[in-house]
């Protein structure tokens, strides 16, 4: 498995295959996109400002993109930032999701100034909350009411990581990658 900097342009395609999917967007505030430059549009104004700490994750150095992670800042407070993670269903079960948030994880706190990381997760989304879960996230509590989405009000489950919580190794974690030629 192998991370690469997001590039909406380049990854757009391959990632339609989960944002046009109504299945993988279903905890989204958005229905899935209807085509690919609709998708790469929404890559581009969801994680433009965030090329720095956005990633797609590979099944080989120069593969496809199977799925992306991605820390954005919210804006509120210059170290806080909120994560965010999907994976193909044809690449789920290999780890991918915690593998590659926990090495995106180790780099945000690296490069910046980063004090806490959350994600804010709909509760039926099991499988991402295990995720976080294994990388060492606190559940911190539910915000009811707090999403009005396509599927309509939802609560969040929110979960959070301080710089200075310990942290589990995650067997296999992948090294961060330079930009693709």
């Amino acid at each position: 498995m192998y991370l690469h900097p997001l590039d909406p342009v380049r990854d757009g395609p391959d990632l339609h295959a989960i944002f046009g999917d109504d299945d993988c967007c279903m905890w989204l505030p958005e229905p899935a996109t209807p085509d690919t430059e609709t998708t790469i549009a929404k890559l581009k104004d969801w994680y433009g400002d965030f090329a720095d700490t956005s990633w797609v994750v590979c099944e080989t150095p120069d593969g496809p993109a199977r799925g992306v992670i991605a820390f954005y800042n919210t804006g509120r407070d210059a170290d806080i930032w909120e994560a965010a993670c999907m994976i193909h269903p044809t690449a789920r079960g290999k780890n991918y999701a915690a593998r590659g948030l926990a090495a995106a994880t180790e780099d945000l706190f690296a490069k910046t100034s980063a004090r806490r990381i959350f994600a804010d997760i709909d509760p039926d989304n099991h499988a991402s909350q295990k995720t976080f879960e294994k990388l060492g996230f606190t559940r911190e509590g539910i915000l009811r009411g707090e999403w009005e989405t396509h599927i309509g009000i939802r609560d969040s489950v929110i979960y959070g990581l301080l710089r200075t919580d310990p942290r589990p190794d995650i067997p296999g974690k992948p090294e961060l990658l330079v930009r693709r030629s």
